[in-house]
């Protein structure tokens, strides 16, 4: 599936969203964000793709906000518009719950509101070259699409505070190290790595993945003993936990 701003290709159980403004550093705008909601929600009601790997054209995963679209909306107190909000945070939510594995394969530049989104997802991997900020305090913003939630869950309060009050850019490489990545490889390497990352996880029960999903959110959303109580008390439809067991030394 494809359209200006997005592309879209599915490979057995892995689907491969790729932002597509290279000429812009695939810089975000409401209407480019609504195509990726709308292929990130075909990825997620399609039964046969259990990951999803969430990347960028040419030499940015994305720069961000597109500054046009921005000023275009206009901003109020550091709020960026009710339509970039409204349709980035379909995304982020769809890639922060669908039970599929989000993969952001961070292969450039990575700065704010893309920061945001690849956040969102499950695991993100890195070119160690590739640059990421959180600029908001560069441009007057505060964060509305979950930063400030989701950056300390990663690399805590400490590391969070540092790296939004200067807006520094950091490499893929620190992103790793500080946590904020699962892992970051050189850029040669990045795509068989993540390709390679994606095909182990497929390879795996999608309903035990898909219940893994849902049970590290609770336990990030409700603590240790609320969270202990959920994974005891929710049920889950795994299909082929029966044919994995019966098949296992076989």
């Amino acid at each position: 599936m494809t359209d200006a701003t997005i592309l879209s290709a599915t490979d057995g159980a892995i689907t491969t969203i790729t932002l597509h403004r290279p000429d812009a550093l695939n810089a975000l705008t409401p209407p480019m964000l609504r195509s990726l909601e709308a292929a990130l929600q075909r990825a997620a009601d399609d039964d046969a793709v259990s990951v999803v790997v969430l990347t960028g054209e040419g030499r940015a995963f994305s720069a961000g906000v597109d500054l046009k679209a921005l000023a275009s909306a206009g901003v109020s107190d550091g709020d960026v518009s009710t339509e970039l909000n409204d349709a980035a945070r379909a995304v982020t939510t769809l890639l922060s719950t669908m039970p599929k594995v989000a993969i952001a394969k961070v292969n450039g530049f990575c700065f704010t509101g893309a920061l945001e989104l690849a956040l969102a997802c499950d695991l993100v991997v890195c070119a160690e070259e590739a640059k990421l900020g959180d600029t908001h305090a560069k441009f007057g913003l505060r964060p509305t699409w979950g930063m400030s939630q989701r950056l300390i869950t990663l690399v805590g309060v400490a590391r969070a505070r540092e790296l939004s009050y200067t807006a520094r850019t950091f490499t893929g490489a620190e992103a790793a190290a500080i946590g904020l990545a699962a892992s970051a490889v050189p850029a040669a390497e990045l795509d068989d790595h993540v390709s390679a990352l994606a095909a182990s996880i497929a390879e795996n029960s999608a309903g035990s993945i898909a219940a893994y999903k849902d049970l590290y959110a609770a336990a990030l959303d409700r603590g240790l003993t609320d969270g202990l109580d959920y994974e005891a008390t929710t049920s889950y439809r795994i299909a082929d936990a029966g044919d994995r067991v019966s098949g296992f030394g076989s």
